[in-house]
């Protein structure tokens, strides 16, 4: 099999691409011929050395999501069928040819999609679902704003909100993304690039948010939960803003942006009646019957036609590391993956 192996954290030389033996299923494991492996943001930070779950396991293979053909099964195992096409997710290891899994982490792909648009899908979806079905636990009519709203987890929110009866206003840092957003549910997009961001939050929802979504951190979790509506909840899922885009981490910038972060008093938070929700969605892969009720609702949703596919960006698995440069830029659109 061919794998990205990272020996230590660094840059993105330590992105390395490696061929070894390949795997076999243990008993009560299926082993899937991976065709394509979804490109998240924590990969990226995995790769730096700062994803705190992924401490202690290098030298490691970064990936939560893929797609392929089950190739083999271990005993005791009988679907899925060999030769089926899945996708599945997997904390850390997926940025490999060939992935070992428990049968009840793939899920048989939708009709109509390829390899790429299905591994570009699992990560992402699981955690718009768990953030606004769990975390935040949204109704209808309830007012959100969802920060990086083009990204992958962004455009998954954008159509969960839109099922679950929300309304989104959708917050993205150029202009070509916007078309997107409206298309996927958004009432109204923020272009950070041409309008100063609160002052026209405040102008389109002067009462306030029910639910703020932030990846980014730092410059806008402060500010988004001022804008809280009574009962409101900031729900942050990632730190994007901490680090820095296309090169190397400054551990004095890292030190300052933790300095900078902001410390939310529960006595304040009471006397607001306003919440502030914290999780990340690779703790939550073990949970078997969570995982397993979100993606029967995910995949019935894509049968139903409420759940469309979003752009697809497709690297070779030797050009990981641009694929890396490309999400760091913050000018990708929807997601990318790398095909193997």
């Amino acid at each position: 099999m061919r794998r990205v192996l990272i020996n230590k954290p660094g840059s993105h030389d330590v992105l390395k691409l490696v061929t070894e033996a390949d795997p076999r299923p243990a008993a009560g494991q299926v082993l899937v011929r991976v065709r394509a492996a979804g490109v998240n943001f924590a990969d990226c930070i995995v790769r730096m050395g700062y994803y705190q779950a992924a401490r202690g396991l290098y030298p490691m293979t970064p990936g939560f999501e893929f797609a392929g053909t089950v190739e083999a099964r271990g005993e005791g195992v009988s679907e899925p069928e060999l030769g089926a096409s899945v996708f599945g997710i997997t904390r850390f290891g997926g940025y490999s040819s060939h992935v070992v899994a428990e049968p009840w982490q793939v899920w048989p792909c939708p009709e109509g999609w390829d390899a790429a648009e299905c591994a570009a899908f699992p990560a992402v979806a699981f955690t718009a679902h768990y953030g606004l079905f769990h975390a935040a636990r949204v109704a209808a009519g309830e007012s959100l704003l969802v920060h990086s709203a083009a990204g992958g987890v962004g455009t998954a929110l954008l159509q969960l909100a839109a099922i679950a009866g929300c309304r989104s206003l959708a917050v993205v840092g150029s202009a070509h993304k916007i078309r997107l957003c409206r298309e996927l549910g958004a009432w109204d997009v923020i272009d950070r690039s041409t309008v100063e961001l609160w002052g026209e939050a405040d102008r389109l929802v002067p009462e306030g948010f029910d639910v703020v979504f932030d990846s980014g951190g730092v410059e806008t979790l402060r500010e988004g939960y001022r804008r809280l509506a009574q009962g409101g909840r900031l729900v942050t899922y990632g730190f994007a803003e901490m680090f820095p885009r296309g090169k190397d981490v400054s551990l004095p910038g890292l030190a300052l942006s933790y300095l900078r972060m902001p410390r939310f008093n529960p006595l304040e938070l009471t006397a607001a009646n306003r919440g502030v929700i914290g999780f990340n969605v690779v703790h939550l892969f073990g949970k078997r019957d969570m995982a397993s009720k979100a993606m029967a609702e995910l995949l019935g949703w894509i049968r139903e036609k409420r759940i469309r596919k979003t752009p697809v960006a497709r690297y070779p698995i030797d050009a990981v590391i641009e694929a890396h440069r490309a999400l760091e830029s913050g000018q990708t659109v929807g997601k990318l993956v790398l095909m193997m």
